[in-house]
């Protein structure tokens, strides 16, 4: 087999294959994904509708995207609880994509967001998601949680904005003018589906909040209404054209037809096309799917290893949500990736294996064929009071203070940094500034802690015949571009009076260009003046990349020995010779 095509094999349906076929998977296992899949089905019904509502599209296609992506990703992925499927995370980048491209520009955004992922998976770039701080992950989380529950104000209260403006301020400045004019029966039922999902969890039955609390929104939705209000339900605001010409309300009872992306509607109801200029501008709200939805589905399967004690696959992670979005706009879904409450929800439920994804996939499939014209029924504002729980469930708050009260001040700074960039610009800049930020932060902490020190007098030194007119200096940390100069600096500075210096480099961990280029500029002006350079205790790495630079012992100039003792002896014989 070909070494590409045996890498494939490691890698495709990692999760499955290790779960239900290296194991032993027996009828009481499937009894159990069975139940779990069907409790999560339930949980992603109402979620996928709102949070495709949220992005900008009719709610048929976040369930659409539930079953469609919900099966693939569990069959072709690397974690065994991961539930896949429309989340709020990517409600910021879909939005503005939906309303400036329509349907078809987002679903070609999240083709090509699943290319990028299938590339991530060859490049074996799986575990490189691990580098990204909390701090930048909690604040773009965060970030993205507050403009989730301001979109949802405009349902939440029945306000009546027609479109939302782009610009965060904006946002406030049209929801704050519109409140006086809020709907009190369509806020009624908002507060009384949010007040279920908050009180609920006391009762501890194993039925999820979400079910109740939708329910009785739409009971009390439809008792006003047939009392003279006008509470906007899923019914009155979408509709669908049949085969005969007539239009339905709700969402269309049947199965997504295959069509090409870029047939689907673009913003002014026409079909989008393509192009290559239509690419290249689609490309960075791709990348910034892409990334989000690695850092969301690695982020989960790391929780769900935690949760328990399993081990997923980074790289078939990846693989599996590449495949996903690839095929899933092919049949009018948006993109999907991994949802932490709803796996999170699925292990507890008792699953053990993605067949428990692949049940609760089909369990949605069944809703849209069998439920849509109840699914008619479920009320707007109840809808946006689902989401705002959402977005307080994904904001992390108690996690959030407790990093603000006990972080350093460069954690602290990364946090702030990213929660207001997501916040008030683009959720792609607060990513790439939080990372670059929290980077150099690092590097200049790592550098502060480099450290020259005159061990000359020590107790070490002091007994061996240490030739006259010559000192030891011993380094410590990482000799980086960050500390390499400040270092060598301080160096030249210790020993200018010095006939000969011995480097004592046991504490040097690393050696890169940077800190190579500022020990050649010491040995040459060692040379220059006169002054002899002994190096001691090289660790590998140091070693090596002298080796690789062709750094040698120079008569007169720099000499190395092994250990810091032979390096006294030697010169102290050299002295007396």
């Amino acid at each position: 087999m070909p070494h590409r095509a045996y890498l494939f094999s490691l890698r495709f349906a990692h999760a499955f294959r290790e779960a239900c076929i290296d194991e032993r998977y027996t009828s009481r296992r499937l009894g159990r994904d069975v139940m779990a899949g069907v409790t999560v089905g339930i949980i992603a019904i109402p979620l996928a509708m709102a949070l495709a509502i949220a992005s900008g599209v009719p709610p048929q296609y976040g369930l659409y995207t539930a079953f469609i992506a919900g099966f693939v990703i569990a069959l072709t992925g690397g974690s065994r609880f991961s539930i896949s499927g429309p989340t709020a995370a990517f409600v910021v980048i879909l939005y503005p994509i939906a309303q400036s491209y329509g349907l078809g520009g987002l679903l070609l955004a999240s083709l090509m967001s699943g290319v990028l992922l299938l590339v991530m998976a060859f490049m074996r770039l799986g575990r490189f998601i691990e580098y990204i701080p909390e701090a930048v992950t909690l604040g773009f989380t965060g970030g993205i949680a507050v403009v989730i529950a301001t979109l949802q104000m405009k349902d939440f209260f029945g306000l009546g904005i027609e479109q939302m403006p782009e610009h965060y301020w904006d946002k406030l400045a049209v929801v704050g003018q519109s409140l006086p004019a809020l709907d009190a029966m369509t806020t009624m039922v908002a507060i009384a589906t949010l007040a279920v999902m908050l009180l609920w969890p006391r009762l501890k039955t194993p039925v999820p909040p979400h079910l109740p609390a939708v329910i009785i929104g739409s009971l009390l939705a439809m008792a006003l209404n047939a009392n003279g209000s006008a509470i906007e339900t899923i019914g009155t605001r979408f509709s669908y054209l049949l085969a005969d010409g007539s239009v339905g309300a709700g969402i269309p009872p049947f199965l997504p037809e295959f069509d090409w992306p870029w047939n689907r509607p673009d913003a002014s109801g026409e079909p989008l096309g393509i192009s290559w200029s239509m690419v290249r501008d689609l490309l960075p709200a791709a990348f910034a799917i892409a990334m989000l939805g690695a850092i969301e589905s690695l982020l989960c399967a790391v929780v769900l290893d935690g949760m328990t004690g399993k081990r997923h696959s980074a790289n078939s992670e990846l693989l599996g949500q590449g495949i996903g979005n690839v095929i899933t706009p092919f049949f009018g879904g948006i993109t999907a990736t991994a949802a932490i409450a709803r796996s999170a929800a699925n292990y507890r439920a008792g699953a053990e294996s993605p067949v428990s994804a692949m049940v609760h996939a089909l369990v949605v499939l069944l809703a849209l064929v069998l439920l849509a014209p109840l699914l008619a029924y479920l009320p707007m504002s109840a809808m946006a009071a689902l989401l705002v729980m959402v977005a307080w469930n994904m904001s992390e708050a108690p996690k959030s203070l407790h990093l603000l009260k006990t972080a350093p001040r460069s954690d602290i700074l990364v946090f702030i940094t990213c929660f207001s960039l997501t916040v008030l610009l683009d959720m792609v800049i607060a990513i790439t500034t939080g990372i670059l930020l929290a980077a150099v932060l690092f590097m200049r902490e790592m550098a502060q802690m480099t450290k020259v020190t005159d061990i000359t007098d020590s107790k070490r030194i002091a007994g061996a015949s240490l030739p006259e007119g010559w000192q030891v200096f011993k380094i410590n940390g990482p000799l980086f571009f960050a500390a390499a100069d400040r270092i060598f600096g301080e160096l030249a500075q210790l020993s200018a009076s010095a006939r000969g210096f011995i480097l004592y480099m046991d504490g040097v961990t690393i050696l890169d260009a940077g800190g190579l280029s500022a020990l050649n500029k010491l040995i040459s002006t060692c040379r220059r003046d006169g002054t002899q350079v002994v190096i001691a205790d090289l660790q590998f790495q140091p070693l090596r990349t002298l080796a690789r630079a062709g750094v040698k012992p120079e008569e007169g100039v720099v000499r190395f020995y092994p250990t810091l003792e032979e390096a006294v002896r030697a010169e102290s014989r050299l002295a007396a010779t």
